[in-house]
């Protein structure tokens, strides 16, 4: 299955990070992370992900880059990007989600090794929190399908 982790770039909702935690956790991410917010515990959390996977807090974008494990792919995922349906996920990658309000600059997304978005019947802006449930999800779940 490899190696991945996510994390949200100035995140505005903590229940959106506890969220992301808990399904990073159920689906087997190596860790988290906020870049430019730390992030204060959320106490809804039943399964105490926090003792099982790592959430690290950036204090900006060129820390996370100084932090990022050799070899891993950022993969940024927004709208506009290629579909999730039609990607396909790197051995080791870390997954950047932008901001509930802002999403990813383009400054951001220029150093990204990809770009990936989420299909949508309605609207394509989804929960952050959702987004990546869903984008851990594909990349378990596809790869385990392999």
């Amino acid at each position: 299955m490899g190696y991945f982790e996510i994390g949200i770039f100035q995140p505005r909702n903590d229940l959106n990070i506890g969220t992301l935690w808990r399904s990073a956790h159920q689906l087997g991410a190596a860790g988290i992370f906020t870049i430019g917010r730390p992030y204060r515990r959320q106490t809804s959390d039943p399964f105490a992900v926090d003792q099982h996977i790592p959430l690290r807090c950036f204090p900006s974008f060129e820390h996370f880059l100084e932090a990022r494990p050799r070899g891993a792919q950022l993969v940024a995922v927004e709208i506009g990007g290629t579909p999730l349906a039609q990607f396909s996920h790197p051995e080791v990658a870390i997954y950047l989600l932008g901001a509930e309000d802002n999403g990813l600059p383009a400054r951001i997304i220029d150093q990204c090794n990809a770009l990936i978005a989420l299909e949508a019947v309605r609207q394509v802006s989804y929960n952050v929190a959702v987004t990546g449930s869903i984008v851990m999800y594909h990349r378990v779940f596809m790869q385990a399908a392999r």
